[in-house]
């Protein structure tokens, strides 16, 4: 297939860019040239924002568009004006940051209630599905919603309020605390960039898809605390963990108020059913405990990437002493 990315360099895209070629795909990516592309990889310059670099790209026909990055509804909006009856197939990365939570059930369906209070990403990703169902439903647009969770490669280290970087390895390793959002016993699935590259491609050209929202995690389900104890053990040492309610952490971290109150600080299960119905070689193979392991073997290959965010770790020191101040141990 003739296959055109919008984004292809970054932690979910590369991935799927990697399978695409290894399957023999014609993978083009449109580029601002800010990122190197990999080895067989087609480039078309221009900026997705501009709706005369998107006309250029429908001029080429390819049979599915995958859009990694879009944000706002206008984006969208532009790539249906740019790209109706000049593909087969547009496929919208949405988030599953779209599900109202509290969820209704324990495991989350895609036709669970959408509607996010405390996060505008998570709003405005609502308004570009919906543009795109009305798109879909008035035009017969043929669009194909993936809704990720947390997805990680081997350049992140997942956490809820520490960032991705290095940082949280690095405090783990010092003897420092780290943060852990409530009482750590809200349930999480952390998905692996390879085992979502392999259900996302499956979508791909797929007429079952058409029309329909998937979302794409593995099927482990950890811990908060269990997530960072994995990390400390990739890490070489037991984590020190401080226990802080979300609401606090929202108060003293206001910029992680949206991702935490409304995402992480409330389970999130997900059936992977209607993925498996439309894709049945899916399967989520790796482990969190093997996704950290290459996570940090990635950082300590090179000491340039083992830098810490000095505001990131001042931040954590704050939230632990307002919460030991608040509930002292001794």
């Amino acid at each position: 297939m003739k296959l055109l990315f919008i984004g292809g360099t970054g932690n979910i895209s590369s991935a799927c860019v990697e399978l695409a070629l290894e399957r023999g795909h014609d993978v083009t990516l449109l580029t601002r040239g800010q990122q190197p592309l990999p080895p067989g990889v087609k480039a078309l310059s221009g900026d997705r924002n501009d709706a005369g670099a998107l006309a250029r790209a429908a001029a080429h026909n390819f049979d599915a568009v995958l859009d990694f990055v879009a944000f706002k509804p206008e984006q969208v909006e532009a790539v249906v004006s740019a790209f109706a009856s000049r593909t087969g197939q547009y496929v919208f990365i949405s988030s599953a940051t779209v599900y109202r939570r509290p969820s209704p059930r324990a495991f989350t369906r895609e036709d669970d209630p959408l509607g996010n209070d405390h996060w505008e990403y998570g709003r405005l990703k609502i308004a570009c599905e919906e543009a795109l169902i009305r798109a879909h439903r008035e035009r017969q647009f043929p669009v194909t919603i993936v809704r990720p969770s947390y997805t990680f490669g081997p350049t992140w280290v997942p956490s809820a309020v520490a960032g991705h970087d290095y940082t949280l390895v690095d405090r783990i390793r010092r003897g420092l605390p780290i943060v852990s959002h409530g009482d750590g016993t809200s349930f999480w699935m952390m998905t692996f960039h390879t085992d979502f590259a392999l259900g996302f491609l499956g979508l791909v050209g797929n007429p079952r898809a058409i029309g329909e929202a998937f979302h794409v995690t593995t099927d482990e389900v950890l811990t908060w605390d269990t997530i960072y104890r994995e990390i400390g053990r990739a890490a070489g040492r037991e984590p020190e963990i401080v226990h802080v309610p979300s609401d606090l952490l929202a108060a003293l971290l206001p910029d992680k108020a949206g991702t935490l109150l409304g995402d992480k600080a409330h389970s999130s299960i997900f059936d992977n059913a209607k993925l498996k119905a439309a894709v049945p070689e899916f399967r989520a193979s790796v482990s969190f405990r093997e996704g950290i392991a290459r996570s940090i073997a990635w950082f300590d290959a090179d000491p340039a990437r083992r830098q810490a965010n000095a505001a990131t770790n001042q931040a954590l020191d704050r939230v632990v002493a307002a919460q030991r101040g608040a509930f002292p141990t001794s």
